[in-house]
């Protein structure tokens, strides 16, 4: 086991298995020393545990977990390309979407259960650039999808 896995261990978290793709694109791509993930939906075992719109049916606490779930998502896309998560470098930049009610401003909120999440497994090496933007709908009616950029050291 990684010393990343072991600490998601500690915190009583498990990677899952890889979302398989939704359309034609792959969860994740590896180019040179960094890893994309295509925007990773918080999806637990084949479906999303809630839908809708931020601010309106899905509480911010609530989006703030999911979005937590699309960390552990997007994390194991990465391991999917680079095989060992002790790989990574550094996090680069996280990118955020969240379904948002139209009075809904709490997007970087949302978006802290990701980042915090990549801070208690990566320590400094999870301190990231981060862009949250509120959106009128995303796929599956998912009300938060994240992506990562990542830099992996050989």
């Amino acid at each position: 086991m990684s010393a990343v896995e072991a600490k998601l261990a500690e915190l009583g978290l498990k990677l899952p298995e890889v979302v398989p793709p939704l359309a034609a694109y792959q969860p994740a791509v590896r180019s040179g020393s960094y890893v994309y993930t295509a925007g990773q939906l918080p999806m637990v075992k084949g479906s999303l545990p809630l839908t809708g719109k931020v601010g309106a049916e899905v509480s911010a606490e609530q989006a703030k977990e999911l979005a937590g779930i699309c960390a552990l998502n997007a994390l194991a896309a990465v391991k999917s390309v680079i095989g060992d998560l002790d790989k990574v470098a550094r996090i680069v930049k996280v990118v955020g979407f969240v379904a948002s009610a139209p009075d809904f401003t709490g997007q970087p909120g949302v978006l802290n259960g990701f980042s915090e999440l990549l801070g208690e497994v990566f320590g400094e090496k999870g301190v990231h650039a981060r862009s949250a933007v509120g959106v009128a709908v995303l796929p599956l009616d998912a009300p938060v999808e994240v992506e990562l950029q990542v830099e992996i050291a050989d």
